[in-house]
């Protein structure tokens, strides 16, 4: 099972659909809302992302690669149970280049200057870039009894689901794994998520400003 199917279930569309509260994530996505960074589906499951950047192991000395295993090794014996690794592997976006140097040529008044952009133009579109990839890797899970928060609230349940994060944080740095602490949690999800669910839109239409004031706020889902 992928991120998407994950989360969102098979089948599923972006956009308005019946149901949805005018001012909540729901106009956008289908999931509930995000809270403290934590996505609250609609079958009301909470899920934790953490994106982790990667270590190439191979660069390390032996004692360092056999250390690193050990702390990973200890983080999967206290991890939650249903723990998911998701690397998400995509073509490097040149179009927003090309695109760009594009409009610097058309300025450009400089014939050799010109030429310069429109040669470098030329190369990327004969696949200089084209083999270009970049990736990116998930740690991915979701509430379960056995995490017992202090109480059976939608903050409480957030607040333990962090806690698991901090923690995968602590053993992940042993890894010398960076786990990444982005300054607005919900924004950050919220775009991850559009650009999972719209792969090819995301990458020329880009989020309104306001759909992010949709986020921390429930609109007639959860009470305390």
């Amino acid at each position: 099972m992928n991120l998407k199917e994950l989360i969102f279930g098979e089948g599923v569309h972006a956009g308005g659909s019946g149901g949805v509260y005018r001012d909540s994530v729901q106009a956008w996505l289908p999931i509930k809302n995000i809270i403290g960074g934590v996505v609250i589906t609609k079958d009301n499951r909470f899920v934790k992302i953490v994106e982790v950047l990667p270590v190439n192991i191979y660069l390390k000395s032996a004692i360092d690669r056999q250390n690193i295993i050990s702390s990973f090794a200890s983080y999967l014996q206290i991890a939650p149970d249903e723990l998911q690794m998701i690397a998400r592997t995509l073509p490097a976006d040149t179009q927003a280049y090309v695109e760009q140097m594009q409009r610097y040529a058309e300025q450009e008044e400089n014939e050799a200057c010109r030429e310069m952009i429109e040669d470098n133009i030329r190369e990327i579109g004969h696949g200089i870039a084209g083999g270009a990839m970049r990736h990116r890797f998930f740690l991915v899970f979701q509430y379960e009894p056995s995490m017992r928060a202090k109480r059976n609230t939608v903050q409480a349940i957030i607040q333990r689901l962090n806690e698991e994060a901090d923690t995968a944080r602590r053993y992940l740095d042993l890894c010398e794994l960076e786990v990444l602490e982005p300054q607005y949690s919900d924004n950050f999800v919220l775009k991850l998520l559009y650009e999972i669910l719209n792969k090819k839109t995301s990458q020329r239409v880009r989020l309104p400003e306001g759909v992010f004031d949709m986020t921390t706020a429930v609109h007639g889902i959860y009470g305390e």
